[in-house]
Order: C-alpha cells, then structure tokens, then sequence
C-alpha cells in the first residue's frame, strides 16, 4: 500500500509540470488507473517476464509490478518525459532490480533480440485500434506467452477485425473478459487475451508509420 501511495503523490506532483494524466483527483487515480491497471489479472496469470507497450505514466504495468513482487516489467514509451519520470518513480519505490523503463518506439524494440518473444505477458492500454496493437505486441510475446489489450466496450468491432491479423503474427484464439469498472458511473471495460502459438514472422512489427497507413487485414 506504501508503494501505491507513493506512486499516487509522485503522479500528481509531477503532473504538475509535466502532463502525464488528466486524471488528478486522488479517489480517481485509484479507481481509473489503479483498480483498472490490477484488472489484468482477470485474464492471465500474473508470472514471469512482462512488457507494458506505450505505458504512458506506467499503466497498467506498473502497478501489476507493484502488486505482485515476483514479476519482472518492462515499461516501454516512445516519449522521453514520461520515461523520465518512470525512472524516478521506480527508483523511489525501490524496484530497480526488476523492473526498467525504456524509451524508445515498439517498432524498433519488436526487432531487438533482447526482447523479441523474451515476455510471458505483454500490455496495452494504448488507445489503438486491435490489428494495430497486434502488430505491435505480438512479436514481443513467448511462444505459450499472451497479449492483452485493454479495451472500452466498443472493442468488438475491433476484435473482428484483427482476428486474421492476430493469425498472421503467430497469435491463436482472441478471448474476451468483460468486467465493469465500479463507481457512481459504472464503466464497462473488455480485457482482449491472444495467445501465441507460433513465432511472428521476420518482417513484423514493420517501420514506424507503416501499420497505420496499411493495417493488417
């Protein structure tokens, strides 16, 4: 609980000065970005090695490292402010030695081979479309590893429509958890599982720009 008031006060502090959220009443930042983030949990075993793709302020991974003491987390983010005060934020709360904030763009990490299927779990909460968060993630994962995405309840569409590129990249079945996120307004969220079953291809993720001029279909 320590650590979790901890993150709360550096958040709201920081945000002062550098825009992180807009979420800034602290009823809120436990209710949308922790209790939101801990959700994962209703869709896969919390073990191993795990990776949060374009973490923002460090949701839903960081608190997914707090919470659960044996995970080791990678949090990845294309902007470098944010990096920085992920940084400082896992140094304040003294978990340097398993988890590690990153800065740099998924279509560059996707290719590395220190990270390339390295993680059991990979995470979004980025506001993407599926295939497009597919095409990202996938190559992260282990083969027997899983990506999550966490969704709104439009997210059917969505789930419709990377199906075909979800297979291409090695994924298997696309699971759904529906959960409703409790307060005065209930909200509805979908956490969307793919499993991997086989490698990605070589070619994918592709160079930034690319799969969201031609998404995969």
């Amino acid at each position: 609980m320590e650590q979790f008031l901890t993150y709360m006060e550096m958040l709201l502090e920081y945000n002062q000065r550098v825009n992180l959220t807009s979420i800034k009443e602290r009823p809120e930042v436990v209710r949308k970005h922790f209790l939101d983030s801990l959700s994962v949990v209703k869709a896969v075993n919390i073990r191993g090695r795990g990776i949060d793709v374009g973490t923002g302020a460090g949701f839903p991974g960081l608190p997914l490292a707090i919470a659960f003491a044996n995970l080791e987390m990678v949090l990845l983010d294309s902007l470098d402010k944010r990096v920085r005060f992920l940084k400082e934020v896992i140094t304040a709360l003294g978990i340097a030695d398993r988890v590690q904030a990153i800065h740099s763009r998924v279509e560059d990490v996707g290719h590395l081979s220190t990270h390339r299927e390295r993680y059991d779990i990979v995470l979004s909460r980025a506001v993407a479309r599926l295939n497009l968060l597919a095409e990202f993630c996938l190559p992260l994962a282990r083969v027997g590893g899983r990506f999550i995405a966490m969704k709104g309840p439009s997210a059917h569409e969505e789930i419709e429509e990377a199906r075909p590129a979800a297979k291409l990249l090695g994924g298997g079945e696309v699971e759904c958890v529906e959960w409703t996120l409790p307060g005065i307004v209930q909200e509805a969220r979908i956490l969307v599982s793919i499993s991997k079953v086989r490698s990605t291809p070589s070619q994918y993720p592709r160079k930034a720009g690319i799969p969201a001029k031609k998404p995969l279909v």
